[in-house]
């Protein structure tokens, strides 16, 4: 038996704000043992003993953070591939391309392990017996769901009423009095959002139960395979056939309609990390209630959590909020409103604020870069550059950039001219000039980027020439 984990790595970042934003999203938070929850959701896979290989599907703007984050847990060089999604679309064509996917690696007798990226699982022999159990299951042609015991009757979850192991029917998430019910009455489970299946199986319940979507997904399948570039070997989706298929779940486009599902009761240490306060939790409190995650100072304070990255932060007299301090962020919310952070995120990006997209650390796949200060008509960064890598070759259309070397050797294309610039040495790059920068040696280089001009946002750029993509 070949069992392939396939890990749902997207999101946008709102509900988690400010720590997260959309080309830094959940997954890649990381917990108090400095591990990201992508990291766990990898770990656990590739622990699984018929684990042939994890397959990821996400976002084509997240694939080297994505990669980056799995080369620094993947001890077993466990065969990792990639499915890179232009934008969003839902659970349902996810699963149904990594199941193409798959059934033409593999067959479609192979499988599939569905997982997102963002939830956490402490207990990895109960969820190994859960996956053996499922996989028997899949195996015998099921659509199998894990279904976890409640402990208290949660609102932010969706439910799954069962008879032994037979779903009857799925609810959405319930007020306060109807979990209570739910979690009294023995017969719901929470519904964990993970799936097994064979490759086979599952495209067969959607060619029955939404045919529309897998005609759609199948047709961006394959011209993306078509399109594929032979020096890039993730399956990089078609945006012009992919804008073409519907944005659906896979619980309301096949699961809530298919006879052939098989609930797998498990008891696994799972948390979904969905709000500050599910993320919180995972700090031990106080003993006025109060958690902390990072440097505060709290006097006459109760039922608070402080995250702070760097400063420290001084609360009095406060009782349930919520205090989230970046470096370019401060959140403080009424903790039975953690929920509305996604609306300010909403707000944010329609008002075109760059704080909903980047955070202050961005990563590239050439290195990365930290917005060091900001101001009307400049920003100041610290660039690093990895070994042998290079920026594209770009153009700026309002603003110039003077370049210092702190640490390393430096290639300049400026203009017409190249050279190399070495430790404490400098150079000004003028508006609308083409230029690169690149890292000719075998250690990191270290730059300081000052920026000046009328426009200094992250979309003033024209790229001539990217090794990237």
């Amino acid at each position: 038996m070949q069992i392939i984990p396939v890990i749902l790595c997207g999101g946008v970042g709102s509900r988690l704000w400010p720590l997260s934003r959309e080309l830094r999203p959940k997954p890649f938070i990381q917990l108090s043992d400095g591990q990201s929850l992508l990291q766990k959701a990898f770990l656990r896979s590739a622990a699984l003993p018929h684990a042939a290989e994890i397959l990821t599907v996400t976002n084509r703007d997240l694939f080297f953070q994505t990669e980056e984050e799995f080369r620094a847990v993947n001890a077993s060089q466990l065969a990792t591939s990639f499915i890179l999604e232009p934008f969003g679309r839902n659970t349902a064509p996810a699963i149904a391309v990594a199941a193409l996917h798959i059934e033409r690696a593999y067959g479609k007798d192979a499988i599939m392990l569905v997982l997102p990226a963002d939830h956490l699982i402490t207990d990895q022999s109960a969820f190994a017996q859960a996956v053996i159990i499922a996989a028997d299951c899949a195996i015998k042609g099921k659509l199998v769901t894990f279904g976890i015991k409640p402990d208290n009757p949660e609102t932010a979850y969706g439910y799954i009423e069962a008879e032994d192991n037979k779903v009857l029917r799925f609810v959405e998430k319930p007020t306060l009095i109807e979990a209570s019910e739910y979690v009294q009455s023995g017969r719901y489970l929470w519904n964990s959002g993970m799936f097994c299946f064979s490759a086979g199986t599952i495209l067969q319940a959607m060619e029955k139960y939404c045919a529309h979507v897998l005609i759609a997904t199948t047709d961006c399948f394959n011209i993306s395979q078509q399109n594929q570039s032979k020096d890039f070997k993730p399956l990089l989706l078609d945006p012009a056939s992919f804008q073409q298929v519907p944005d659906i779940s896979i619980d309301y486009a096949v699961m809530e309609k298919s006879d052939q599902l098989f609930v797998v009761p498990c008891d696994i240490g799972w948390k979904d990390i969905g709000s500050w306060d599910a993320l919180g939790n995972l700090t031990p409190p106080d003993v006025q209630g109060n958690r902390v995650k990072g440097k505060a100072v709290l006097q006459d304070t109760s039922n608070c959590y402080v995250h702070s990255e760097e400063r420290m932060v001084g609360v009095v007299g406060a009782e349930d909020l919520i205090i989230i301090d970046t470096p370019d962020v401060v959140l403080v919310a009424n903790r039975t409103h953690a929920q509305d952070i996604k609306h300010m995120y909403a707000q944010l990006k329609t008002q075109g604020h760059e704080s909903y997209k980047f955070p202050r650390t961005v990563y590239r796949p050439w290195g990365s870069y930290t917005v060091l200060e900001e101001g009307v008509g400049y920003k100041i960064k610290h660039i690093e550059v990895k070994a042998g890598a290079s920026l594209s070759l770009q153009m700026h259309q309002h603003r110039s950039e003077h370049w210092v070397v702190v640490s390393g050797t430096a290639k300049v294309v400026s203009g017409d001219n190249e050279f190399l610039l070495t430790a404490n040495e400098s150079t000004y790059i003028p508006i609308a000039y083409k230029h690169r920068l690149s890292n000719p040696t075998d250690k990191p280089i270290v730059i300081i980027e000052v920026q000046s001009g009328d426009y200094i946002g992250e979309d003033d750029i024209i790229r001539f020439n990217d090794y990237y993509s």
